[in-house]
């Protein structure tokens, strides 16, 4: 057995999905006062250490919080349905079909929240979406996360976990990010993708080969 490990911003998609999901749903849902609380997530994040995590949840209270549970599942169809050419990395699809076409199995693994990256991985076939959690509470969204930021070294201890599900497979990983490199360096095909020059060698320094998905 084979499993295909895929990151998704940056590495399907061309870009970062999480403030463009945010932008889209307060031009169909205004809400008055929000820059505020944003400016101030910001200016915290900046202010007290890079916690992506603590800026995720920040953003997602000032933007949406109290949103009900059908309102953001429709802005989310549209949101999904709505990735095209200009969104995701033609290198990418060639990549899942590949491994889908040699019969392993397809683990979307997103620091990204799962508001919308589990439909993103049903709409592109991978049998198995890990992201990171946010909370609701009586039907409308809270806004706090409820598992740790699925990056970095958490992104290596949900590889580590798989190992343990897939006893014996081969690991193979892609990722765009310094970030990455924690998990790429576990499993026994990493492949940065879309990186500039100088991550680039820093990866292949560490055996970690490199691809353009982007064109």
């Amino acid at each position: 057995m084979r499993v295909a490990v895929f990151d998704l911003d940056g590495t399907i998609t061309r870009r970062d999905t999480f403030v463009p999901y945010l932008r889209g749903w307060l031009r169909r849902h205004p809400r008055p006062g929000y820059v505020g609380p944003v400016v101030v997530a910001c200016l915290r994040y900046a202010l007290t250490g890079p916690d992506r995590g603590r800026l995720k949840s920040d953003l997602l209270r000032a933007c949406m919080s109290g949103a009900t549970m059908d309102a953001v599942q429709r802005w989310t169809a549209e949101f999904v349905a709505g990735l095209g050419d200009a969104e995701l990395c033609p290198g990418a699809l060639a990549a899942i079909a590949r491994h889908r076409g040699a019969g392993d199995r397809l683990i979307l693994l997103s620091a990204s929240v799962d508001l919308y990256v589990p439909d993103i991985g049903r709409r592109l076939e991978f049998e198995e979406t890990i992201c990171t959690g946010v909370a609701w509470r009586d039907g409308r969204l809270d806004g706090a996360l409820t598992t740790a930021n699925r990056r970095g070294e958490e992104k290596r201890r949900c590889i580590e976990t798989l190992r343990t599900r897939f006893a014996g497979a081969r690991f193979a990983a892609y990722g765009n990010s310094g970030a990455d490199i924690a998990h790429m360096t576990a499993v026994e095909e990493p492949v940065l993708v879309n990186a500039g020059p100088r991550l680039r060698h820093a990866a292949e320094k560490q055996g970690i080969r490199s691809e353009e998905w982007r064109n």
